[in-house]
């Protein structure tokens, strides 16, 4: 595994064996979304009555957080662990620290994302967004599996509408809610199967290119920073983990 975080923390490779799992080049491999995941509608969000404007970097919103555009500060390293940090600044309008942990086993990997504030409480997400090939050194296509409660219904804009629907067939880009915690299965026939696993119970799917699928753990769903804002505060740190495990067909 080779983590990149003068990048934006993110793990720019992944293999098993010689297998590499994760789509190469500097907008893939698997960066964290943090403060945010996802779409912020507009780039708008509230804080009790203070009202923020983000840069629309997806037009018309502001999608997946700064983390990913961010230096990152190490703070351990050894053969199976580490820890990298960075200190929340413009244009995220309130002052905090972010954290990212990394646990490597030889059939897995767990990840951590922690956001504390230093005094004000604000809203805040966090997650991941892997690239995983959709094809291994030219295997047949990864197949895709889950057992989701609802889906997130999308509007035209992208952003959720607040109805939860049954799940409906990809391809998707969508959001899907597993209140036991996420638990996504891609299988590449005869060559490996890994599970992807978190206490959150919010996920993203997104499968609409040929190259790569994507499976996003994370605190809440697209917009949440509105719907479903979950708050920092001094006593009460947003924490959240997935783990990665691996086994070869």
């Amino acid at each position: 595994m080779t983590v990149d975080p003068s990048h934006g923390c993110r793990i720019s490779s992944l293999r098993i064996g010689s297998t590499e799992l994760l789509r190469q080049g500097e907008r893939y491999g698997c960066f964290p979304m943090v403060p945010w995941c996802g779409r912020t509608g507009y780039g708008q969000f509230r804080n009790g009555d203070a009202a923020h404007q983000l840069p629309l970097n997806s037009p018309p919103h502001a999608i997946h957080g700064t983390g990913r555009d961010t230096a990152w500060r190490t703070a351990h390293v050894d053969k199976a662990q580490a820890a990298f940090y960075y200190d929340l600044a413009e244009p995220w309008p309130y002052e905090g620290r972010v954290t990212q942990t990394f646990e490597l086993t030889e059939d897995g990997l767990t990840l951590g994302l922690a956001v504390e504030t230093y005094g004000t409480s604000f809203p805040a997400q966090a997650g991941w967004h892997p690239w995983f090939h959709r094809s291994l050194e030219g295997g047949r296509p990864a197949e895709l599996s889950f057992d989701a409660a609802w889906q997130e219904e999308r509007g035209e804009d992208h952003l959720p509408t607040g109805r939860r629907i049954d799940p409906v067939p990809g391809p998707w880009d969508d959001c899907f809610g597993m209140p036991d915690g996420v638990d996504v299965k891609l299988t590449w026939p005869e060559q490996l199967e890994l599970t992807v696993k978190s206490r959150s119970e919010w996920v993203v799917i997104y499968d609409e290119q040929d190259e790569a699928i994507c499976v996003e753990p994370q605190s809440g769903p697209p917009n949440g920073l509105n719907s479903t804002p979950r708050l920092v505060t001094p006593i009460d740190p947003l924490e959240i983990t997935t783990t990665w495990s691996w086994t070869r067909l």
